[in-house]
């Protein structure tokens, strides 16, 4: 049994998901523009049609996305997609990503959006909490293998 099989391992499972370039292009324009529309995405992203539909239907079938069905005056029914709460739960992946871009791979023009608290404004950064609520030091962080490792 090889640990990194996605059998065992939970980054590989999550990878195959979302692990390419375009579904987290789909889930930052998801949470962060609001888009729903599958001409909306195609338009922001420049992606092919078929990969659009392909990267939807995937995220739908994982349950990281919804679709729902809706129909302008006039116009077939068509539908929309939807984060779902798995989907939601990916922003602080979605953050962790562009704080690292940030940081290491910055545009000559500075970071173009902001994480900030919707409660209060303070500037937000994604960090690892232990279960007391307290922020630890990314160098005081292990991972430690669990009794379901495999031997």
């Amino acid at each position: 049994m090889n640990p990194r099989d996605a059998d065992y391992c939970s980054i590989a499972r999550a990878l195959a998901v979302v692990g390419d370039r375009w579904t987290l292009l789909i889930l930052r324009d998801a949470d962060l523009e609001q888009i729903t529309r599958f001409e909306d995405f195609r338009d922001r992203l420049g992606i092919a049609r078929d990969v659009l539909a392909d990267r939807l239907a995937a995220l739908v079938e994982a349950g990281v996305m919804e679709k729902r069905p809706y129909r302008e005056p006039g116009r077939r029914t068509r539908y929309a997609y939807y984060l779902t709460p798995a989907g939601e739960q990916l922003r602080p992946i979605l953050g962790a990503l562009q704080q690292w871009g940030d940081a290491h791979r910055p545009p000559a023009v500075g970071p173009t959006v902001a994480r900030r608290s919707a409660r209060d404004d303070r500037p937000l950064h994604v960090a690892f909490v232990d279960d007391t609520g307290r922020e630890v030091r990314l160098d005081d962080v292990r991972f430690t293998r669990t009794a379901s490792y495999p031997a």
